[in-house]
C-alpha cells in the first residue's frame, strides 16, 4: 500500500470552505462594503501599526499564495479581520460572555474565556509579539518566513507561554476568523475579487440557478458574483 501524500494547506482550506462560503452575514459582522469603493491602501480603524504589521504577516503565512489561488493578504483578509473586530461581533455581541469561565474544561464544550474577539486579539497579539521578540530579538512581522511558520506552529500547540490569553485560544480564533475571511462575500472586506470562490467552484451570490436544477453532474460554466452584484468582487 503506498504512503497517503499529507495535504498541502490550500487543500485543507479547499476541504473545509464550503461551510464557510455559506455563513449568514451577522456571523460575519463587519461593516458592508458600498459599491465602487476602493479595495487599494485600506486603513485600519481597529488594528494599531504594531498590529497590523503583526495580522499582515501571520495571514500571509496561514494561508499564503501559489498557482492555485491568491494568499490571504491579497484577498484582503487582514481588512475583512479589521472590520469584524470594529463592528458588534468584536464586543462580543453574537457571544456568550457571562461566568462563570472554566478555561480547563473539553474543547467540545466551546469557547470558556472572558475575553471577546476584540480583546481577544488585543492582547494576544500584545503578548505573541512580546514573547517572540524575547526568544528571537525581533518583532513576529520582522522574522524570516520559516521562524514565523515554526513560531505559528508553537501557537498552535501552546508550546509557548504566553503574558495574557493562551496560545492556542488566541491561534484557534485567529485561524478561524483568517477562513471567513477568505470564503466570504467580498462585501465584508476579505476574498477579493471573488478569487477564494473561483479557485473553489463556488458561484456565489447568483439569483437564478433553475436553469441547472436538472442538469446534474454538468460543469457551471459561470464565475461567482457577490451579494452586491459583482462578478469580480
Amino acid at each position: 500500500m503506498s504512503k497517503q501524500r499529507p495535504w498541502t494547506r490550500r487543500e485543507f482550506l479547499r476541504s473545509t470552505s464550503a461551510g464557510i462560503a455559506l455563513l449568514p452575514p451577522t456571523l460575519l459582522a463587519g461593516p458592508a462594503e458600498q459599491p465602487g469603493q476602493a479595495k487599494s491602501g485600506y486603513a485600519p480603524h481597529f488594528f494599531t501599526k504594531a498590529e497590523w504589521s503583526f495580522i499582515n504577516a501571520a495571514v500571509d503565512r496561514l494561508i499564503p499564495a501559489d498557482d492555485s489561488g491568491p494568499g490571504g493578504v491579497e484577498a484582503g483578509v487582514p481588512e475583512f479581520l479589521d472590520r469584524q473586530l470594529d463592528s458588534p461581533y468584536g464586543y462580543g455581541a453574537f457571544a456568550y460572555m457571562h461566568g462563570p469561565f472554566l478555561p480547563d474544561l473539553p474543547p467540545q464544550l466551546g469557547y470558556q474565556l472572558s475575553y471577546a474577539p476584540r480583546e481577544l486579539y488585543r492582547l494576544g497579539i500584545a503578548a505573541a509579539d512580546t514573547t517572540c521578540r524575547q526568544l528571537h530579538g525581533r518583532s513576529f512581522f520582522e522574522l524570516e518566513t520559516p521562524q514565523q511558520e515554526a513560531y505559528l506552529s508553537q501557537l498552535e500547540r501552546g508550546a509557548v507561554q504566553l503574558a495574557g490569553p493562551p496560545a492556542r485560544a488566541f491561534f484557534e480564533q485567529l485561524l478561524g476568523n483568517v477562513r471567513e475571511g477568505y470564503f466570504a462575500d467580498p462585501i465584508y472586506g476579505g476574498n477579493r475579487h471573488n478569487g477564494a470562490w473561483k479557485m473553489i467552484g463556488f458561484p456565489g451570490a447568483r439569483a437564478d440557478f433553475t436553469d441547472w436544477i436538472n442538469q446534474p453532474g454538468k460543469l457551471y460554466p459561470y464565475g461567482p458574483v457577490s451579494i452586491a452584484g459583482r462578478s469580480e468582487g
